[in-house]
């Protein structure tokens, strides 16, 4: 390529023959049929090779897409385009009285890549950011458009795709009438003793965040609908000033605290909408976990935690409810996910990553499709129940593998 071009955290340089920004469908179109490989960035919030389509392929960027969201209020929908990002599509959404369910952290990211790799907000209740999707449309390798809605049989393999169907243009969601939301902080949640499944369950989405130096949770981010009672937040105590998930960094940047309600859009992410991020020195993992052994989990985590905090800026765990997406990893168990953040040293970070992966097993974890991990791809494939559905779904719609990469190749087995 002409220009360089790296992922988010600067940690994946894509080695791609070419870089396409198409300004309109039919452009994009054209250039899908025209090309042998093709990968789409996305807001390119990932942290391993699944966007890379290789030294022959092509890289397309959707941002120069127009930014479509269609809001049918009557219905409770929106039709948004497959460049379009969480914060934009909320404050359209809004302005129509509606909302979304649930949102990640991070406003930032583009709605299809987010739903294509398993992302996820919190709350025991709330599902992936995929569960509200009911159609998506995707351009195939010859240039024309497929829609997959509720009802097809192939819907539970069209939407956590990690891309590997075709280019997603656009996405029907569901919405529901917009809340507001308050939220609230507490410090020093003890491990020992600590009754997951309430803690969890106190409000409409719960953070835990731990660096992991020392035993237990440094913060603890509650929010709650207003529209749902007041629980009480026994475990801890309320924090005294506005903090940032990272210990030391400035909170000016995250979501209002103290209780202030809020609406929806405001409050469920930690940072504000208004505050984009340029690059991170950071990177990531994740690993979906069976919720019920969610006490053993963290116990196995605070057993090698000497390990894990010299490398780790910040921990975050979150529960998801069960979805049905094939490729989802919440697929069919009522999840707890353990995010990390660590600090920008590969070398350093990859044994760690290891030897957590190896505390970790007994609990059958499934890894973020878009994060760090090491576990062999094998292991990963035994742990998706209707992953031979799914290969037969990119076979249908992609014989020629035009979406597959290397990537791609190891998740499938193919």
């Amino acid at each position: 390529m002409a220009e360089t071009v790296t992922n988010w955290a600067g940690n994946i340089t894509y080695t791609a023959k070419e870089l396409h920004r198409p300004a309109s469908l039919d452009a994009l179109r054209s250039l899908v049929a025209a090309s042998e490989r093709v990968r789409v960035l996305g807001s390119g919030h990932s942290f391993n090779a699944i966007v890379e389509p290789g030294a022959d392929g092509v890289l397309l960027s959707l941002g120069a897409l127009p930014a479509e969201v269609e809001v049918d209020a009557a219905a409770r929908t929106v039709r948004v385009g497959g460049g379009v990002r969480y914060a934009e599509l909320a404050r359209r959404v809004h302005a129509h009285g509606l909302a979304l369910p649930n949102m990640a952290s991070l406003p930032h990211i583009s709605v299809a890549g987010s739903v294509a790799t398993g992302t996820h907000g919190s709350g025991v209740g709330n599902g992936p950011l995929a569960a509200p999707v009911r159609e998506v449309e995707i351009v195939t390798a010859d240039g024309s458009t497929v829609v997959i809605g509720r009802g097809d049989a192939r819907f539970g393999g069209a939407v956590t795709s990690l891309g590997a169907l075709g280019v997603v243009t656009a996405l029907t969601l569901d919405l529901e009438p917009a809340f507001d939301v308050e939220q609230y902080l507490f410090t020093e949640l003890p491990l020992d003793g600590l009754d997951f499944e309430s803690v969890a369950a106190a409000a409409y989405s719960v953070s835990l965040f731990t660096d992991w130096r020392a035993p237990g949770f440094r913060q603890v981010w509650v929010k709650r609908r207003t529209d749902q009672p007041l629980a009480g937040f026994p475990w801890a105590a309320p924090a005294t000033e506005a903090l940032h998930p990272v210990p030391g960094m400035p909170a000016v940047n995250c979501t209002e605290q103290f209780g202030v309600p809020g609406p929806w859009h405001e409050r469920l992410p930690h940072f504000r909408a208004e505050f984009t991020p340029s690059s991170g020195n950071e990177l990531q993992s994740e690993y979906l976990l069976p919720r019920e052994h969610a006490a053993g989990i963290l116990d196995a985590i605070d057993g090698i935690r000497q390990t894990v905090a010299p490398v780790l800026q910040i921990c975050e765990v979150r529960t998801i409810a069960a979805d049905e997406q094939w490729l989802s990893p919440a697929h069919g168990r009522d999840s707890v996910a353990v995010h990390f953040t660590w600090i920008d040293d590969t070398a350093a970070v990859l044994p760690v990553v290891r030897e957590l992966e190896a505390a970790l097993e007994p609990f059958e974890p499934r890894p973020h499709w878009g994060k760090v991990y090491e576990l062999p791809a094998s292991v990963v494939r035994g742990r998706y129940p209707r992953i031979d559905d799914f290969r037969t779904l990119v076979d249908e719609l992609d014989p020629a593998g035009t979406f597959t990469n290397a990537f791609v190749r190891d998740a499938l087995g193919t």
